[in-house]
C-alpha cells in the first residue's frame, strides 16, 4: 500500500513524500531508519476512492516458492530468495517479515497468518494442512490450479461480457454525438417551420434547442449523477441494482450456478488437503452473496449436527440435481474433495457454454436495437427535408 507522508529530515527540513509499505507502521518504521520524524501520515487514495497500491500477488509467489521447493530449497532459504529478488517495496516488506517469522523458529502457517492483508485465511489453512504431512509442495501446487481454474472461469464470462459492452458503449456515444452535436444544429434550419413539422421532429427541435441554451447546466448534471454513481450511496444502489440481477429467471440461476461452482471447488481443494469438513465450510462462507450465505450457514449446522454434507447442501438449496449425485457418490466412495472438483468443473464448463451462447444472442440483439435508435434519430433529422420535397413538387 503506498502512503503519503508529510517529515521532518535529520536536517530538520519539511518534506513530503511516498512510501509504499504493508501498513501505516511498516511505513513509520521505513521512515524512523531513514532518520525521519513523522509529522502526518495518510493512506494515498486511488481515483476510485481505494487505497492505491498493488494487492500482494500470491498466485505469482506461490508458483515461485513451489519452483524452489521442487529445486530442493529449504523453506526459509525459498522466502528469502524471493524476498531478494522482489523489487516493489509492500511486497517485499510482506517477504521480508515473512522472513523474519521463519528464522525465530514460528512454521511457515504461522509466518502467514500473521501478515493477514497478504494472505488469506483460505491461504493459511491449506499451507498449514499440508505442514501435518509434510507436503508444502503439493499444497502449493494445488492452490496454484486452483486459482488458475478460477481465474480461467472469470476470464471467459469476461470475454463474453467484453463485445456487448463495447458495443453498447460505441452506440451510446453515437447517440450523444447526435443530440448534442448534429441535433442543435438541424433545429436552426428547422426554426421558421413551426407547426409544419411532424411531431417526432418537433420533440427534436425542441431537445435541439434545449441543448443549445441549458449546455453547461445539462453537462453540470451529468457531473453530478456520475459523481453520486462513485460515491458510497451510489455504490450501494449499484450492489441493490445487482442483487435485483438475482430475480431475473435466467440470469439469476447461472450467477447462482456460478456461485455454487466457486464454493464445490475451494471446498474441494480443501478437504482434499486434510481439512476436516465443518471448519473447510466455515472458511469459504465470505465467498458467496449473502442470501447464499446464510444457507451456507444453515448447512454447516446441519453437518455439524451428523447431517451427511449432500444431504445438508440438498436440504439449503446449495445444490443442482448433478451436483447432488456427485456428493452421494462422493460420501460412499470417500472421495468428496475430487466429486466436489469434479462437479465444480462440470458447472464451469456449463457456464462457459452459456456465456458462449448469450453473448452470440445479446450481441446481434444490442446491434439491432442500437441501429433502431440511430436510425430514428437520423430519419427524424432529415424528414422535414422530405416534406419540403414533396410540397415543393
Amino acid at each position: 500500500m503506498r502512503y503519503r507522508v508529510l517529515s521532518l529530515q535529520p536536517d530538520l527540513q519539511r518534506v513530503r513524500l511516498t512510501v509504499d509499505a504493508v501498513d501505516e507502521a511498516d511505513a513509520r518504521r521505513q521512515l524512523g531508519a531513514r532518520g525521519h520524524e513523522v509529522i502526518s501520515l495518510r493512506a494515498d487514495r486511488g481515483p476510485w476512492g481505494g487505497a492505491r497500491g498493488a494487492a500482494f500477488p500470491l498466485v505469482l509467489f506461490s508458483q515461485e516458492l513451489l519452483a524452489l521447493l521442487r529445486s530442493g530449497v529449504g523453506i526459509v532459504e525459498a522466502v528469502q530468495t524471493l524476498q531478494e529478488k522482489e523489487g516493489r517495496g509492500a511486497t517485499q516488506a510482506v517477504l521480508e517479515r515473512v522472513n523474519a517469522c521463519l528464522r525465530e523458529g514460528q512454521p511457515l502457517s504461522a509466518a502467514l497468518q500473521a501478515q493477514p492483508q497478504a494472505f488469506s485465511p483460505l491461504y493459511v489453512a491449506t499451507v498449514r494442512a499440508s505442514e501435518r504431512t509434510s507436503n508444502l509442495a503439493e499444497a502449493l501446487e494445488r492452490y496454484v490450479d486452483y486459482a488458475r481454474r478460477i481465474d480461467e472461469v472469470r476470464g471467459k464470462l469476461v470475454n463474453a461480457a467484453i463485445y456487448p459492452v463495447l458495443l453498447v458503449l460505441v452506440s451510446a456515444l453515437v447517440v450523444l454525438f447526435l443530440l448534442a452535436y448534429v441535433v442543435p444544429r438541424f433545429a436552426h434550419v428547422y426554426e421558421d417551420l413551426g407547426d409544419r413539422l411532424p411531431l417526432a421532429s418537433r420533440w427534436m427541435l425542441a431537445w435541439g434547442q434545449a441543448i443549445e441554451q441549458h449546455g453547461l447546466l445539462l453537462l453540470a448534471g451529468a457531473g453530478a449523477l456520475a459523481a453520486l454513481a462513485l460515491s458510497a450511496p451510489g455504490r450501494r444502489l449499484w450492489g441493490l441494482l445487482l442483487q435485483r440481477l438475482w430475480a431475473l429467471p435466467a440470469v439469476g440461476e447461472r450467477l447462482r450456478v456460478f456461485q455454487l461452482a466457486r464454493l464445490y471447488r475451494t471446498v474441494g481443494m480443501l478437504l482434499r488437503g486434510g481439512i476436516a469438513v465443518v471448519p473447510a465450510l466455515e472458511m469459504v462462507q465470505g465467498l458467496l452473496s449473502q442470501s447464499l450465505r446464510a444457507d451456507l450457514g444453515a448447512a454447516t449446522e446441519a453437518v455439524r449436527n451428523g447431517r451427511p454434507l449432500s444431504a445438508a447442501f440438498a436440504e439449503h438449496r446449495l445444490t443442482t440435481p448433478v451436483s447432488l449425485r456427485m456428493l452421494a457418490v462422493g460420501e460412499r466412495t470417500g472421495a468428496m474433495g475430487d466429486m466436489l472438483e469434479r462437479a465444480a468443473a462440470f458447472h464451469d464448463d456449463e457456464l462457459a457454454r452459456w456465456a458462449e451462447w448469450a453473448t452470440r444472442v445479446v450481441g446481434p440483439a444490442l446491434m439491432l436495437v442500437m441501429g433502431v435508435l440511430i436510425g430514428g434519430i437520423v430519419v427524424l433529422m432529415y424528414l422535414p427535408i422530405f416534406q419540403l420535397a414533396e410540397s415543393i413538387q
